[in-house]
């Protein structure tokens, strides 16, 4: 299992995100009930989001970005993705 943080900066147009954004948090719903998704939500200026990740590799973090609304709808400007090792707190293992 690995772990990714994903930084999202989002399109400058509102309209297509608030058009989208309900399709793209019912996806990362369904995410959380698999456990895939640990936690999501967007920065306090409301320009971009941040999701963290469970999953089995890099490959399967790419599948399932590659099926994000955000990323079908080119709401995602730009993606950020790091690996993390959560060593202390909630998260570590």
């Amino acid at each position: 299992m690995g772990w990714f943080t994903v930084d999202v900066t989002y399109t400058e147009d509102r309209d297509l995100l608030m058009a989208v954004r309900p399709r793209h948090r019912d996806y990362l719903n369904e995410l959380i009930e698999k456990g895939t998704v640990i936690a999501a939500g967007p920065w306090a200026d409301d320009l971009g989001g941040f999701t963290i990740f469970k999953v089995d590799d890099r490959a399967e973090l790419d599948e399932l970005i590659a099926r994000d609304p955000y990323t079908v709808e080119r709401v995602a400007a730009k993606r950020h993705v790091r690996e993390w090792k959560p060593l202390l707190g909630a998260f570590a293992q």
